[in-house]
């Protein structure tokens, strides 16, 4: 028997109200910028490409409720930053702490901007960059708030090769490095926001692979891959284009570890060219494609068409909730105490001078290397949350047919490809590097004692990710089901630690 074919092929969308607003967030040449245990230099020399910072607010069509991004080109930020950063936004613009979601994309080639380094050469320009960028990403969100308007998304997938396995085995150690005999989750997942009138405002790329194709050899302010597709994307459609960064941890680009920003940038035109493809291959907004009978030509035809979405179809695009909760994940059993890092931490500045006074510079620069390691260890440790538990913050929003995910930490891919396994008719936009990096790096259970960079300084338990997969899936399934009362068109659905004891601000 024939199989019945479908009639009907559509695209997910969401209807809610928009608004981004960007600004060039580039910091003065001569700041510190020592990146990379491996890197020589101290200060950056100059920019490659301008960083930026992009505030993205999504809101019901009716009712209260809104869920702020601020997307920073930045690799991470310290929890006293991060809470400093978010409590100036609320003071300038008037919104709830609670309510900005920050995002990295997490670009190696901007530098560290944390205070604990205000000591160092070039460190002292980083507290006004610090608060300049503050003061900036306050006014973003008041110029976003006002310019909320009703819009349409568009979302698509696609695929693009950039990103490669990096947890490499070189015959006698694991190292960090292109892994070609192990796939990569390739999935681009890519959004067209319009307004009412079908004018294009923005597009979103998500796509999950580190920003490190420039390394220790770059002594220039950079936003690495994403500064090329962003311009690419943009030339191409004439409208601004958010970056959010997938869950990553493994994944790097194939050609990666530079110091030639020309790499950067070619890796940044494979992403803009795929996301292009796919932006090109999304129907107009408020439509589906259907199927409109047969036509007898030569052989009878199937014809399909681009129709209207019926008023219950679109009423059911602009479904809305949104939930915000720390997931407690254990922490990891046995860590270092600060009084062992700082001695390890003296130790290795020894080693490094004597090792310099013998002429031995191979040895000073691995102890030198070694010793950044241990001072980022040292710094991690003495802002991780008192307990048992790291209180890992979620974010995730339902709007229509997607759901946007933002993660802290760095989850390995197995986040978002079990996640969209699970769940395999629904979009999924995950943005992980959310909020502080105190929760470090997250992988699967199996990798933990194995050597492995990112599980060597994972401060939680093994099972941990498996933990927040689940506990997002849970939610998930709970969607799928639209509660009885009230309407999630005009009520900020949701539960846990942050939506208990954080009420929103209205709009």
């Amino acid at each position: 028997m024939p199989v019945l074919s479908r009639s009907e092929d559509p695209s997910p969308q969401s209807r809610c109200r928009f608004a981004l607003a960007h600004s060039d967030i580039t910091p003065p040449p001569g700041i510190y910028h020592r990146m990379w245990g491996a890197a020589k230099h101290e200060r950056a020399t100059g920019v490659h490409r301008p960083l930026r910072a992009t505030v993205a607010i999504f809101a019901p069509l009716a009712g209260a409720g809104r869920q702020i991004i601020l997307a920073l080109d930045h690799c991470v930020m310290g929890a006293s930053e991060h809470g400093k950063l978010v409590s100036v936004i609320a003071a300038i613009s008037g919104v709830a702490a609670e309510e900005t979601l920050v995002v990295f994309s997490h670009t190696h080639g901007a530098g560290l901007m944390g205070l604990e380094r205000a000591d160092l050469p070039g460190g002292e320009l980083i507290p006004p960059y610090l608060d300049h960028l503050g003061e900036t990403a306050g006014a973003l969100v008041k110029e976003a708030l006002l310019a909320l308007v009703p819009a349409m998304i568009v979302y698509g997938t696609g695929k693009c090769a950039l990103a490669s396995h990096r947890d490499s085995w070189d015959g006698t150690q694991y190292v960090c490095g292109h892994n070609p005999g192990v796939a990569a989750d390739d999935t681009l997942v890519v959004a067209r926001v319009s307004n009412e009138s079908r004018a294009l405002l923005a597009t979103v790329v998500n796509y999950a692979c580190h920003p490190t194709t420039l390394a220790w050899e770059n002594t220039l302010i950079s936003p690495d891959y994403i500064g090329a597709m962003r311009e690419l994307v943009e030339r191409e459609t004439g409208a601004p284009c958010l970056f959010l960064q997938g869950a990553s941890a493994e994944l790097g680009p194939r050609e990666g570890f530079v110091g030639d920003p020309a790499v950067a940038d070619r890796n940044g035109r494979e992403l803009a060219y795929a996301a292009l493809s796919t932006l090109t291959s999304l129907p107009k907004s408020g439509t589906k494609f259907a199927y409109a009978g047969p036509v007898v030509s030569g052989a009878t035809l199937g014809a399909w068409k681009h129709v209207p979405l019926s008023s219950e179809e679109l009423a059911a695009k602009a479904r809305w909730s949104r939930e915000r909760w720390h997931e407690p994940l254990p922490y990891r059993p046995g860590q270092p105490t600060i009084a062992e890092i700082e001695k390890s931490l003296a130790s290795l500045h020894a080693e490094e001078s004597t090792a310099r006074a013998a002429r031995d510079e191979t040895r000073a620069a691995e102890c030198r290397a070694l010793a950044e390691r241990k001072s980022r260890l040292l710094h991690r440790l003495s802002e991780l949350p008192q307990g048992d538990h790291y209180p890992l913050q979620v974010a995730l929003w339902q709007i229509g047919d997607a759901v946007w995910i933002g993660v802290q930490g760095e989850s390995y891919s197995l986040l978002q490809t079990e996640l969209r396994r699970r769940f395999p008719g629904k979009t999924l936009i995950v943005a992980s590097v959310a909020a502080d990096w105190g929760a470090s790096y997250l992988p699967p259970r199996e990798l933990y004692n194995t050597g492995i960079y990112q599980e060597s300084i994972a401060v939680v338990a093994a099972g941990s990710l498996e933990q927040l997969i689940d506990s997002i899936a849970s939610r998930l399934i709970s969607l799928k089901t639209p509660p009885s009362k009230p309407s999630c068109a005009t009520h900020e659905c949701g539960t846990g630690s942050l939506s208990k004891s954080s009420p929103i601000s209205p709009d």
